[in-house]
C-alpha cells in the first residue's frame, strides 16, 4: 500500500519484501508503527497528528528512569553526607550494568572495601532503593494516538522538556497491554542529511535528482559499501557493521 499509494519507491513485491507484522496469524500483539522523518521536522509531524485527531486524542508517551547500583551508591552517600571521593571509590569498583547483590559477591576489592561499617550500611542501603524510579522522562519517540479522549484512559502529565506538550503516565508495554497503538516518530538525522545534499546539488550543479531515479545496481556505491567507509550511512556505521561490509563486499 505504501507504495502505491508513494510513501516509498522501493516495489515490495519486487524485492520480495512482504510486510509480515500484518499477515502473521502468530503474532498476538498491536504491530508497531514506524515511521522516520528528517530530525528537523519532526516536530511538524506531531504538530499535524495532534491538529488532525485533536489534542485531547494525541499525546507523547512517557518513561521512567530506574537507579542503577551505581547511581543508587553515589545518592545515598551524599545523603550519609559522605565525602564524594569515597563514594566514588565505592561506585567504580561495581561494573557496568551488574547488580549490587552480584558485585558484592563477585568483585573482590568491594569485598574488601566492605570490611569498613560505614561502607557496608552504604551498600546495604543503596541494595534497598537500587531500581526504583528515579525520575521520569519522554520516550523519544513514541506518540499514543486514541480513538476516545486520553483523560478517560491514561493518567497524563506536562512534559518536563516542554509545558505545552502532554506525556502520558504509563510506559510503552503498559500501554500495549491495554491494548494502545503507539506510533514511533522518529527523527533521523541522515535524512535531514540527505536532503540538504539533494538541495545543494541542485543550487550549485543546476542537476535535480529524484531519488526514485537512482539504481540500486550502481557500482561506484557497491565499492564505497565494500571499503568500509560507512560512516554517517543509516545502520552501517558502527564498527561491527563496517567491518562486517568490508568482509561480505556486497555487490547487489
Amino acid at each position: 500500500m505504501n507504495y502505491a499509494i508513494g510513501l516509498t519507491d522501493i516495489d515490495p513485491l519486487k524485492y520480495g519484501l512482504i510486510f509480515e507484522r500484518f499477515l502473521n496469524l502468530e503474532r498476538f500483539t498491536p504491530p508497531d508503527i514506524d515511521v522516520d522523518f528528517m530530525g528537523n521536522r519532526r516536530d511538524e509531524v506531531i504538530q499535524y497528528v495532534t491538529q488532525k485527531y485533536g489534542s485531547d486524542r494525541v499525546a507523547q508517551i512517557g518513561t521512567f528512569n530506574t537507579m542503577l547500583a551505581r547511581a543508587a551508591v553515589r545518592d545515598v552517600a551524599r545523603v550519609l553526607r559522605m565525602p564524594y571521593g569515597e563514594a566514588d571509590r565505592v561506585a567504580k569498583t561495581i561494573p557496568f550494568g551488574a547488580s549490587l547483590a552480584d558485585s558484592r559477591r563477585m568483585v573482590g576489592e568491594l569485598r574488601d572495601l566492605e570490611q569498613e561499617p560505614h561502607v557496608a550500611r552504604l551498600l546495604d542501603l543503596a541494595e534497598k532503593v537500587e531500581g526504583l524510579v528515579r525520575s521520569t522522562g519522554t520516550h523519544a519517540a513514541g506518540v499514543l494516538i486514541t480513538r476516545d479522549p486520553l483523560t478517560e484512559l491514561v493518567p497524563l502529565e506536562r512534559s518536563k522538556g516542554n509545558a505545552d506538550a502532554i506525556q502520558t503516565q504509563y510506559e510503552d508495554k503498559q500501554l500495549d497491554r491495554l491494548g494502545m497503538l503507539k506510533f514511533d516518530f522518529l527523527g533521523l538525522g541522515n535524512l535531514t542529511i540527505l536532503e540538504q545534499a539533494l538541495r545543494l546539488i541542485e543550487r550549485h550543479r543546476g542537476v535535480r535528482i529524484r531519488r526514485e531515479d537512482i539504481p540500486l545496481d550502481d557500482k561506484k556505491t557497491f565499492d564505497l559499501l565494500g571499503s568500509g567507509e560507512t560512516t554517517g550511512m543509516f545502520q552501517l556505521e558502527s564498527a561491527g557493521m563496517r567491518r562486517y561490509v568490508r568482509d561480505l563486499k556486497p555487490d547487489r
